[in-house]
């Protein structure tokens, strides 16, 4: 028979807690990669590419909005600037890679008081 002391006990069980897979100790990191692809990656991916859609399609008459906040109507379109109309005869040369997105509508309502009765269309 055989006497274990106590630190041989102890290494033995070290041994044996120490079989953890690699599998085992990269799931959490596998984990945070998925969550981390599809709560960011991949919903950036869709909106880049719909904006790269969008700025294919560009077009005269289209009303436009810019990352500056500007809204206008497209009068001329080239590689890398649009012409913009602002206001009646005020035309503003943006770059292509600024327009955000279309207007949802033809024409924007601006409220000029409280009253939506004296509302002001402006197209």
């Amino acid at each position: 028979m055989k006497i274990f002391s106590g630190f041989e006990l102890m290494a033995q069980g070290a041994d044996k807690a120490q079989t953890v897979s690699m599998f085992d100790s990269m799931l959490p990191v596998v984990f945070l990669i998925g969550v981390f692809y599809f709560l960011v990656i991949r919903p950036q991916a869709k909106k880049n590419t719909e904006l790269q859609k969008m700025m294919g399609s560009l077009k005269a008459g289209d009303e436009v909005f810019t990352t500056g906040g500007i809204i206008g109507r497209i009068k001329s379109i080239s590689d890398t600037f649009v012409s913009v109309e602002v206001a009646n005869n005020t035309v503003m040369k943006v770059l292509k890679a600024h327009i955000s997105g279309l207007t949802k509508s033809k024409q924007e309502v601006v409220k000029t008081s409280k009253n939506p009765k004296k509302a002001k269309v402006i197209s």
